[in-house]
């Protein structure tokens, strides 16, 4: 009679070959990216090895997971996490928030906010303003989710000219962070969003990237594009999940009707 040796499953090793797929690398590929051999990852996936704290800190940076992910590969291991989460009250982020206000401030006239994950809103400074007018009340209720509030048909998007094309930009992109760290929560955000856009018809002269926000002003058409500004070597969960979004004129109109309304303020 043949006894077969039967690895038994662990949730560390359902976590490690999961991130090992969504992320297309092979076990060679992985195994060289963390220095260490292919036959010991094999055994970390089968569950017959188990992996010291380093080693699982070493994957999932290799890996690219975000801290929150990162601390829940350590629990699957059995491992305590490392990487606090701390309020943005805390005296500790009392440098960041200040930093934060700074240059929030300083992006005026144009607008700028900071957000947590899902669009949740933060802080953001007194041009902001700009994208709240003629919004349903409700949709400016605490916690604002600036996402649904720039989609909904009740919101920012009543003034957006091109909609269609701007908010597949925000729900693609959207998409693509799904892709990489899946969220039910952000599938459903993603499906209420695209719930509110209409179809869209790109031509032949469509760009696939870089779509300017094409927003209807009192004084004239305002042309605005967005840079997305992160904190890449935080050690606190609540810093590296924040970013910072700025709007910029895309030509030199938009940018003159800011001023102007800044100035008249």
């Amino acid at each position: 009679m043949t006894t077969m040796a039967v690895a038994t499953t662990t949730p560390f090793a359902q976590e490690l070959r999961g991130w090992r797929t969504r992320r297309r690398l092979s076990q060679l590929d992985l195994a060289i990216a963390a220095e260490t051999s292919q036959r010991y990852l094999s055994f970390l996936e089968q569950g017959r090895s188990h992996p010291g704290r380093t080693m699982v800190v070493r994957l999932a940076e290799v890996l690219g997971l975000s801290l929150r992910e990162r601390n829940a590969m350590l629990l699957a291991a059995g491992y305590a996490p490392v990487f606090p989460e701390s309020s943005l009250d805390a005296p500790e982020l009392g440098a960041v928030r200040h930093a934060l206000d700074t240059i929030l401030q300083g992006h005026l006239p144009y607008p700028a906010v900071v957000t947590r994950p899902f669009g949740v809103l933060v802080a953001a400074n007194p041009a902001f303003e700009l994208l709240t007018e003629g919004c349903a009340p409700e949709l400016l209720d605490s916690p604002v989710n600036v996402l649904r509030l720039a989609l909904h048909p009740d919101g920012l998007a009543r003034r957006v000219v091109n909609l269609p094309e701007w908010g597949r930009h925000i729900t693609d992109s959207l998409r693509n962070r799904a892709g990489r760290s899946p969220d039910p929560a952000l599938d459903a955000l993603i499906a209420e969003l695209e719930g509110y856009l209409p179809p869209v018809d790109p031509g032949p002269g469509h760009l696939g990237f870089a779509v300017p926000l094409r927003l209807r002003f009192e004084a004239g058409e305002l042309r605005l594009i967005t840079t997305l500004t992160s904190f890449a070597t935080a050690t606190d969960i609540t810093l590296s999940e924040l970013h910072l979004e700025a709007f910029l004129p895309a030509d030199q109109a938009t940018s003159d009707l800011l001023r102007a309304r800044f100035a008249g303020e």
